[in-house]
């Protein structure tokens, strides 16, 4: 009867315990934790630091493949925050560790990418109408960059202390052809690729309630039709690497694909020819296909391949090839992973958590950046933003509004997210 008794007592108490343990209790002791609100203090009262910080690094300009000036920034910040083994990589990636209480062993990832899609010379000067901020990459990435040294700047002056490591990447080539090449070489062949646990990549300006934690794959593709060239009136009638383009593009434009899982398709740049009145001797195009499903991607990416060689085909059937036939070349420039990090995974239940306890309604998606790497090689990852909000990102007149309140709640999820992911 006494075994009984107790047997009871502990079903009881299971239903409390689980409460006691559960994501929402997590977040609502690092967000009742002393040095958790003199770290968001310190970062309220220091808003306008924030706001230079955004705008100092907007206004050094990182092309693809050439984000050395703003990782020297970034280096320069981290030293000075105290962060220790300090450096850049081979691939460019600059990162700096805050050490946990419990020795070396299995680390968080917290990373905002350096590069913008804007090609050098582009003008970054940042323009400010209140508190709205517009220049090329303000939104994506420069505000996450300033956002994490704030962050890091707040939990030394506040002695927040994390149980895990917690590695900050200022990491190179998120964006377009860049091909995560930072976070592929983090992953798999930096020195730190056997202890990555957990991963956060914080990326866009947006108030905090979006967690991407599945990945959207991606397929991209250069493809140049080659052929013999000549005088537009004179060789009329030879088989035309223009003609063949032409009608590459509009057999992709007729492929059908679904709505769900969202799968697109898209010709991004086109290029080639030497003269109006000249046949081309080569046409270029760049192309870009995506989904969120695997299967969906590979299909895609098949009906395209195949249509490239119709398209060859159809023109030298079409017109002559006395001269020489239309040939391609296909040239993989992109791949990037899908999948997904589990919805009840605990970083992905912190970090919805994290957004509620700061008065936000989180919703989980689907999205391509950093985090699509961690996430097929089976470390849980999730995208976060940065707080405030933003538009018209990838175009010269991309914004961000940095009114404090939006601001802060952004960052307080994301703050609370991080300390308690390191305790896992």
């Amino acid at each position: 009867m006494r075994s009984i008794f107790w047997l009871l007592v502990a079903l009881v108490s299971l239903p409390q315990a689980a409460t006691q343990n559960s994501p929402d209790a997590a977040i609502k002791r690092v967000v009742s934790d002393p040095a958790f609100v003199a770290a968001m203090a310190a970062i309220d009262r220091d808003h306008e630091r924030l706001i230079a910080d955004i705008i100092a690094i907007t206004e050094i300009a990182a092309p693809p493949f050439k984000e050395e000036k703003r990782g020297d920034a970034m280096l320069e910040r981290f030293r000075a925050l105290g962060l220790t083994d300090v450096e850049r990589d081979p691939e460019g990636n600059v990162m700096g560790l805050r050490r946990g209480t419990r020795g070396s062993g299995r680390l968080l990832v917290v990373c905002a990418h350096l590069d913008t899609v804007f090609a050098e010379g582009t003008d970054v000067r940042v323009k400010r109408q209140g508190t709205r901020l517009s220049a090329p990459g303000i939104g994506d990435n420069s505000r996450s960059l300033a956002v994490m040294v704030a962050m890091i700047r707040a939990m030394n002056e506040a002695k927040v202390q994390t149980a895990g490591d917690i590695l900050f990447v200022a990491d190179v080539g998120e964006e377009g052809v860049g091909d995560l090449r930072g976070v592929k070489y983090l992953l798999q062949k930096g020195r730190y690729k056997d202890r990555v646990g957990q991963f956060i990549s914080v990326d866009g300006s947006a108030i905090g309630d979006d967690i991407v934690n599945g990945g959207v794959g991606s397929r991209r593709y250069r493809v140049t039709f080659n052929g013999p060239g000549g005088h537009s009136y004179s060789a009329f009638g030879l088989a035309s690497p223009a003609f063949a383009m032409a009608d590459a593009i509009k057999r992709l434009g007729a492929i059908r694909v679904p709505a769900t899982p969202k799968t697109t398709f898209n010709v991004g740049v086109v290029g080639g020819g030497t003269s109006v009145n000249s046949i081309p001797n080569a046409m270029w195009m760049d192309v870009d296909m995506r989904s969120e499903s695997p299967l969906e991607l590979e299909k895609i990416e098949t009906a395209f391949l195949a249509i490239v060689k119709e398209s060859a085909a159809a023109e030298n059937k079409a017109r002559s090839t006395a001269q020489g036939a239309v040939t391609t070349d296909v040239k993989l420039i992109g791949a990037r992973p899908s999948g997904q990090t589990k919805a009840e995974t605990p970083i992905v239940q912190i970090a919805m958590a994290s957004a509620r306890a700061a008065g936000l309604t989180p919703a989980l998606s689907y999205s391509s950046t950093d985090a699509n790497l961690p996430i097929s090689l089976g470390i849980p990852a999730i995208r976060l933003n940065s707080g405030g909000s933003s538009d018209h990102p990838h175009a010269l007149d991309e914004w961000i509004d940095v009114e404090k309140t939006a601001s802060m709640r952004g960052i307080r999820a994301l703050l609370a997210t991080i300390i308690a992911a390191a305790g896992l």
